[in-house]
């Protein structure tokens, strides 16, 4: 039989899970705002980059969701303790993988879209990822992270 027994939480896995929740909440309300055309929302960025995200193959869409969604859950489930936080973390990655690769060599995006700030909120973005995917993964080990009970 498995032994269920999990080492107690450290103070650090709160913060990083309520902090991975916020950041995964705002990709979470980027995607439902600009994949349901609010207005407001797609007028930060202009109207050669709104035609651009209004453009995308469905596959990109599915991808993108996939990579939001799939992030969020990781966060919660970092914060239930649960051991599937780093594989929701993983699909994360892996659907980040693709749409960065579709931006960046299928599809580059118009100029007023491809400027320095929207390659650092790229950057950022792997770079949360990879920590998230990493730090979840590394109290899986420790055995923080086990079953939902």
């Amino acid at each position: 039989m498995e032994d269920t027994t999990r080492a107690s939480a450290p103070a650090h896995l709160w913060i990083v899970g309520i902090l991975g929740t916020l950041w995964n909440c705002l990709r979470v309300l980027d995607f439902v705002m600009t994949e349901t055309a609010n207005k407001d929302h797609l007028a930060r960025y202009g109207a050669d980059a709104t035609s651009y995200y209004m453009s995308v193959p469905e596959w990109f869409v599915a991808f993108w969701a996939l990579g939001v969604w799939s992030g969020l859950a990781g966060s919660l489930l970092l914060l239930a303790r649960s051991k599937h936080a780093a594989t929701m973390f993983a699909l994360s990655l892996v659907a980040l993988f693709v749409t960065t690769a579709y931006q960046f060599v299928l599809a580059p995006p118009p100029p007023d879209l491809a400027t320095t700030r929207m390659l650092l909120l790229v950057l950022l973005t792997w770079a949360i990822a990879i920590a998230l995917f990493v730090y979840a993964r590394d109290m899986q080990k420790r055995g923080v992270l086990g079953e939902l009970t």
